[in-house]
């Protein structure tokens, strides 16, 4: 087998291995909800819930789906009709008496069916015979994520650290996965401040100095008043919020602060909420 095909296969086992330790907690977890029902979720949007008792939880499992989404979208080469794409849709229907395919399921079912999409792929993998599962990936198209970014060149630099991000959390070096994160969001937004113009963003509270000057959380308040974005931003964590202080003395990029799991994730929450925003149309 050739080596690039070879550690890629290993770079998927790795994130599906990730993908699946996470979701076996969900699913132990969910087993003593209230049994609430999902509906599969549309392209480029999260599966939603309406559990409000449980609402971490149900967070949690909307970010893991979104998760397992994008790698079995990977996975499938973008083809809606690869058998794991498809496996993956069917994993939200649920059966009528009659037999019939209706959409909604209880959550940890869904979990359950997903981890059972997610096995079916590992299979795939390993089989060193059979490679035609990554051929679909490397056939399609480079994502995609920021082309509302204005500046051309921005684009390639922030996509490159969105995977990393991911795979930061993956490995659970959750410090970098939020720094990386944060930097990700300060530099979309100071990307939609600057395509606005500083005369369009007059007001009282806007800060002296040019936009790149400006402090973190400033940039994304102006960016809220402005319209830009809403108020996901209020849900970032406090490690998050001061991002660039929290790094140790020798400039090594070393957390000085405790950073969690549950930190890296919402931050990573956080940067979907205003990267929907920046881009109505993901």
């Amino acid at each position: 087998m050739d080596e690039s095909l070879r550690a890629q296969i290993e770079t998927y086992l790795s994130h599906l291995d990730g993908l699946i330790r996470r979701g076996r907690k969900l699913r132990d977890t969910l087993a003593t909800g209230s049994g609430s029902t999902w509906s599969p979720p549309e392209e480029g949007s999260s599966p939603t819930g309406n559990d409000s008792s449980n609402k971490s939880s149900i967070a949690a499992t909307r970010a893991w789906q979104e998760d397992c989404g994008v790698t079995i979208n990977q996975l499938s080469g973008g083809s809606k009709a690869h058998w794991l794409a498809r496996s993956f849709s069917e994993a939200f229907l649920k059966r009528s008496a009659s037999g019939i395919a209706v959409q909604g399921a209880p959550p940890e079912e869904i979990v359950e069916r997903l981890l059972d999409v997610l096995a079916q792929a590992v299979t795939s993998l390993s089989q060193t015979d059979d490679s035609s599962i990554v051929s679909a990936s490397l056939e399609a198209p480079a994502p995609h994520r920021f082309d509302f970014v204005h500046n051309l060149d921005l684009r390639p630099i922030v996509e490159q650290a969105y995977s990393d991000s991911r795979r930061a959390l993956e490995q659970q070096h959750y410090d970098l996965a939020l720094r990386t994160s944060c930097g990700i969001l300060e530099a979309i937004v100071t990307d939609a401040l600057e395509h606005k113009g500083p005369d369009a963003l007059a007001a009282p509270e806007i800060p002296a100095g040019s936009i790149s000057d400006w402090p973190f959380m400033a940039r994304l308040g102006v960016a809220e008043k402005a319209g830009l974005i809403r108020s996901g931003c209020a849900r970032l964590p406090a490690v998050a919020r001061t991002y660039r202080d929290f790094t140790d003395a020798n400039g090594a990029g070393h957390a000085t602060e405790m950073v969690t799991e549950r930190d890296a994730r919402q931050t990573g929450q956080v940067l979907h909420i205003v990267m929907r925003d920046l881009d109505p149309g993901r």
